[in-house]
Parts: structure tokens; sequence; C-alpha cells
């Protein structure tokens, strides 16, 4: 079980969902992980529902905005790295390549933030913290413990995350399977940071761009694909066999994807 005080810049450190429907994305979730809500007023009158396990904060689930509704974008999980200045790390994107879509602001006492684009379109936040470091409980069940990137140009989005943050991306021995490479940061203690993948030929045919994909802990996949499907969501993908485990990607009632993997998890 890993709790979390503090992170190093350039850890994924917190994820929340942006939903059509947030009370149903809430009990959804509740059945699935056992999280409660922690339902906090923000300025604009919405609410930000701090998820948890027992006192530990593990993620949030708010209601998207209306402007992403009407352009017709999906309900979706976003990530987060850790940087030690939003401003600094939001120049670096730019400079590597990327782009900046919400340039660096502050979320009253929580921390700064900017939410951005490598060069192959996958979006990402960069969360600077303040009174918030982001999840105090990683790769536990129900908890955050992995990070996956899928794109159509490994070269170009590996050189890019190098530059900005640091990462030591290295490809693994898949075997016969697709490759893939194993993200790690300098702040880690050489742990294991994240993963990144080619798109599969069937995203690219339809049209699926790049992006990150959240995994959950679970003790079981086949219990929680099967406990999705009984509660309104789906599975996109598997279970599937893995050298490190099992997994599957599911979605939300709502469409919201994410996966879930049962294996040996870090502390």
């Amino acid at each position: 079980m890993g709790r979390r005080s503090k992170y190093e810049p350039g850890a994924f450190s917190w994820v929340d969902l942006a939903t059509t429907d947030p009370e149903a994305a809430k009990a959804f979730y509740r059945g699935l992980f056992g999280w409660e809500a922690d339902d906090m007023p923000i300025p604009d009158g919405g609410v930000y529902s701090m998820m948890k396990l027992g006192d530990q904060t593990v993620t949030a689930i708010s209601a998207q905005q209306q402007q992403q509704r009407d352009a017709g974008i999906p309900p979706y999980w976003f990530n987060y790295v850790t940087v030690s200045s939003a401003d600094e790390a939001a120049k670096a994107v730019k400079q590597a390549g990327g782009s900046v879509h919400m340039e660096p602001f502050d979320v009253m006492t929580a921390g700064r933030m900017a939410v951005v684009a490598d060069p192959t379109g996958a979006m990402l936040g960069l969360w600077e913290p303040g009174d918030h470091i982001g999840a105090t409980l990683v790769n536990a069940p129900g908890s955050l413990t992995w990070n996956e990137l899928a794109t159509n140009d490994v070269p170009a989005a590996r050189a890019f995350y190098e530059q900005v943050f640091g990462w030591k991306i290295e490809p693994v021995d898949t075997g016969d399977g697709p490759p893939y490479w194993m993200i790690g940061h300098e702040g880690g203690g050489g742990g294991r940071n994240g993963g990144m993948r080619e798109l599969a030929p069937e995203q690219v045919e339809g049209a699926m761009p790049p992006h990150w994909l959240v995994y959950f802990a679970v003790e079981s996949v086949d219990a929680a694909v099967e406990k999705a499907g009984t509660s309104g969501g789906s599975a996109m993908f598997g279970p599937m066999d893995l050298p490190a485990g099992r997994i599957a990607v599911l979605s939300d009632p709502q469409g919201a994807a994410f996966a879930v993997f049962e294996g040996e998890f870090d502390d």
C-alpha cells in the first residue's frame, strides 16, 4: 500500500473525472471501488467531489464543462504530473514542441495548474502543489496505479517528455507482443512512472486521438469487469493476461474510459 505525503517533480500524482452526470458516476465508482465522496463547493457554483477510501483521497469527480459537452467531447479521465513550477513547465512544453491549452492559473490554495498537449496531441495536466499534493493513496485496490500513453508517434512523444519532465523512457522486451516503453523519472528513485505504446491499428482506423489512460488497482480484474457490467458500464478490451499481471479497459455508464490492473503493485 503506497501512502503519499508528497510527489517529486515528474511523477504522476492525480487523476480526476469530468462527467455529464456526477451523481451517477459517484454511485458507479462507489460500487466498483468503494469510493466515498467528500463534496467540495468551488467558486463557479459547482462541486468538486474528492473521492476517498477511508481517510485517504484517491481521485475526484466533477461536472464536465458545458463548452466541452457542446463540442461533443465525451466524459473523460484526466491525468496530472507534478511539477515544481507550472509556469516554467508550461514554457518547457512550448519549447519542446507541445502546446498549452490553458495557461497556468491558481486553483484557490490547492495549487497551480495548466493544461497542455504533447506534439502528438495527447492532453495532460501540470500540477504545482499547494495544499493539495494529489492522491494520498496509490498502488492499492481502488486507487491509481499506472498511467499509459497511446500515441501515433512514439519517437516524437518520447523526445518531448524526456525534455519536459526529464523522464527516462526505455523499451521493454514484450516477446511476440506489441512494442512497449517504460517510463521512469529522476525523482522516483528508479521506480516506474507509467508506460507508452503505439495506438493499435483499430484505434488508428477509428480515428482515436493519442491519449493518456488511467489504471486503477483491483484485487480481481474479472470481478471488476463483472461488477462494472452489472452497474451500467462495459468492457472495451480484455480481460487480458500480461507478464506483469492482468488488465482490462472499461467504460463507465457515461462513457469515460479507464483501465483496471490486477498484479503486483509498487509501494
